[in-house]
C-alpha cells in the first residue's frame, strides 16, 4: 500500500550519548513484578566522526542497551562497544575503518604514493558488532556478519574481549543469528572463500565450556555447500533450522565478490557488490545436523529476498519453512542514512520504491525418491495453498502460502519476527509477533496466529516500536502466556523514548517505563532473566 505524507524520523537516526551508569525510569500503568531480568539491545548509535559521516544505516557505531526490570522498576543504561574500528575512529576523529556502505579514506597524513598503494591493500573487515546479542557457552557477545564478535558484560555492558571465528574455523564471516538446540548447542552458517569460490558452511559451536576453554574451542564446520555461482554467493542474515535440517536459503540477493574484493581499488564501498538478481530464482539447501549430510534434492522457488525466519518444523514427512520474505530485494540498498533522513514527498517515495516482507509458508516434501511423481503437488497438508511439484528426483518446485490475510496489508507488511522461542522452535506452533512497517522501521507491533491469520495491533501515532521480545510468564502453560517487551520512539519529542510491555495474550498495554534519554532506532535484541 503506498503511503502518502510520512512523518519525517530523522532524528531516530542521529548520534546519541551513551549513559554508562544506570538511570531510573517513570513507570506508568504496572509492570508485573514477576518480570526479572533485563531486556538487552543493540544497533547503531554513532553515525559519524569528525566531518565524515557514515553512508548506511548499518555502518553506524554500536550502542548497546539495557533495561534491567526488578520488582516492578526499570532502570536504563547504554555503552558504545569499544571495537576497534569505534576506538580508533575515536582516536584519529575521523572514518578509520571500512564499513559495509562506507569507505574509509586514506589517511591524509601519508604521501601521496603511499595512498596510491593503500588502494590495493585487502580491506580489513570491520569488528562493529552493531546487529544483535547472542549467547554461546553462556556468554554473551555482541555480533553482526563479519568474522569477528565481542564478549560483553551483560551488567554494566562493558567490552571484554573480541573474538575471531577465523581462528577457530575457516570461515570469514558468521550471522548475527544463530540457532540453538533445545541442549545448548549452537548452529550458524558463515562464507569461506578460497581459489575455486565462495562456500556456504553451517557451523555448530558445542554447549558445554571445557575447563578454562575459549568460548569457540570446540566449534566446527559441518558441511559446506558450493553456491550456484562460485563468483556471486547469496548474501544471507539468517538461516532457517527444523529439528532435523538446517535450510540454507540461497536467495536472489547476490554479492559479486570481484566487485567486493576491488572495491578499495575502484573507491566504491562493498555494498556496491550486492544487488538483487530477479531473474535467479532461489534455492533451499537442506542439511542434516545430526551428520552434516546436504540432501541431494533442490529445493527452488521464484526470486526471493529475506531478512528474518520465523520458525521451521516437520511433521508428517514435510519441512514448514516460515519466514519474511518479499518479492524485491532492493531493500537493503535503500537502508541508506540519507533515505531515512529524508522528509515530505522524497520520503514517501523511498518508501514506495520498496517491496513489503509478509510472512509466508514454504512445505517441503521431504522423502523424494526416483518413485516420486513428477509434475503433481505433493503438498498433501490440509487447508494449505503451498505447492511442491518434483520435476525430477533431485527437483522440486516450490510456491509459498500466505501466513496472514489482508488486514497485514494496512500494516504494511511484517518484519523482525519473534516467537516464544526456548519452547517451539523447530516445534509446530500457533503464534508469532513482529513489527508492522507503514514507514521505513516499525510503526506498529503484530501478534499472528496461525490458527485463523488474524491479528492484533498495537499502534500509535508518531510512536515507533521495536523488534518485539517475549518473554514467558512463570508458569506459562499457554503460548501466549506472557510479555511482549518493545521499546519505543518518537522523533517529535525530546528525550520520550519508553520501555512498552503488552499482555502478550490479549495484545493490551499493562505499562510502560519512560527514558529521560534518546535512544536511535535499534536492530535486535533478547531477555536476560535473572
Amino acid at each position: 500500500k503506498r503511503q502518502h505524507g510520512l512523518q519525517c524520523i530523522a532524528p531516530l537516526v542521529r548520534t546519541a550519548e551513551e549513559t554508562p551508569e544506570p538511570i531510573p525510569t517513570t513507570v506508568k500503568g504496572t509492570i508485573p513484578s514477576w518480570i526479572r531480568g533485563s531486556l538487552l539491545r543493540n544497533g547503531p548509535g554513532k553515525f559519524e566522526f569528525g566531518n565524515q559521516h557514515f553512508n548506511h544505516w548499518f555502518d553506524g557505531m554500536a550502542l548497546m542497551h539495557r533495561f534491567e526490570i526488578m520488582d516492578g522498576q526499570v532502570t536504563y543504561r547504554s555503552r558504545f562497544l569499544r571495537s576497534d574500528s569505534y576506538n580508533l575512529n575515536s582516536e584519529k576523529n575521523r572514518i578509520m575503518v571500512s564499513e559495509f556502505g562506507t569507505m574509509s579514506f586514506p589517511d591524509p597524513c601519508k604521501n601521496l604514493f603511499q595512498r596510491f598503494l593503500s588502494r590495493f591493500e585487502m580491506m580489513k573487515p570491520t569488528d562493529n558488532a552493531s546487529v544483535n546479542f547472542v549467547k554461546y557457552k553462556g556468554d554473551y557477545y555482541v555480533s553482526t556478519e563479519t568474522n569477528f564478535m565481542h564478549k560483553v558484560d551483560p551488567d554494566n555492558l562493558e567490552s571484554k574481549e573480541k573474538v575471531d571465528w577465523s581462528k577457530f574455523i575457516a570461515v570469514n564471516g558468521a550471522t548475527a543469528h544463530p540457532h540453538f538446540d533445545p541442549d545448548g548447542t549452537a548452529y550458524n552458517m558463515g562464507n569461506s572463500y578460497g581459489r575455486k569460490g565462495a562456500l556456504y558452511n553451517i557451523i555448530s559451536v558445542p554447549p558445554e565450556k571445557d575447563g578454562n576453554t575459549d568460548t569457540l574451542q570446540g566449534a566446527k564446520v559441518l558441511c559446506s555447500v558450493i553456491p550456484t555461482d562460485k563468483a556471486r554467493p547469496s548474501y544471507y542474515h539468517s538461516f532457517a533450522m527444523s529439528e532435523n535440517y538446517v535450510v540454507i536459503i540461497e536467495q536472489s540477493v547476490k554479492m559479486d565478490l570481484f566487485k567486493i574484493v576491488t572495491a578499495r581499488l575502484r573507491n566504491k564501498n562493498l555494498s556496491n557488490g550486492v544487488y538483487w538478481d530477479p531473474k535467479q530464482e532461489t534455492v533451499f539447501h537442506l542439511v542434516n545436523k545430526h551428520t552434516g549430510e546436504v540432501s541431494p534434492v533442490k529445493y527452488h522457488t521464484t526470486p526471493l529476498s529475506t531478512f528474518h525466519q520465523i520458525n521451521a518444523f516437520e511433521e508428517d514427512g514435510f519441512l514448514m519453512m516460515d519466514l519474511c520474505g518479499s518479492d524485491d530485494g532492493k531493500a537493503i540498498n535503500t537502508y541508506l542514512i540519507q533515505n531515512l533522513r529524508k522528509t515530505g514527498e522524497a520520503l514517501d517515495e523511498v518508501y514506495n520504491s520498496m517491496g513489503r516482507a509478509f510472512p509466508r509458508r514454504y512445505v517441503l516434501p521431504l522423502n523424494i525418491t526416483n518413485e516420486t511423481p513428477l509434475q503433481q503437488n505433493l503438498n498433501t497438508r490440509p487447508n494449505s495453498s503451498a505447492t511442491a511439484v518434483c520435476h525430477s528426483s533431485e527437483k522440486v518446485f516450490c510456491t509459498s502460502e500466505d501466513l496472514h490475510d489482508e488486514d497485514l496489508l494496512e500494516y504494511g507488511g511484517l518484519e523482525f519476527p519473534q516467537i516464544y522461542y526456548s519452547k517451539y522452535n523447530t516445534k509446530p506452533y500457533r503464534y508469532f509477533y513482529g513489527c508492522g512497517f507503514r514507514h521505513l522501521v516499525g510503526d506498529s507491533l503484530i501478534k499472528m496466529d496461525l490458527n485463523n491469520k488474524k491479528l492484533k495491533a498495537w499502534h500509535q501515532p508518531g510512536f515507533y516500536p521495536s523488534e518485539p521480545v517475549f518473554v514467558p510468564s512463570p508458569e506459562a502453560e499457554e503460548e501466549d502466556d506472557g510479555v511482549i517487551l518493545s521499546v519505543v520512539l518518537t522523533p517529535t519529542e525530546d528525550n520520550s523514548t519508553f520501555l512498552l510491555v503488552l499482555d502478550a495474550k490479549t495484545f493490551e498495554e499493562m505499562g510502560r517505563a519512560e527514558v529521560p534519554v534518546n535512544i536511535p532506532y535499534g536492530f535486535h535484541g533478547v531477555f536476560n532473566a535473572a
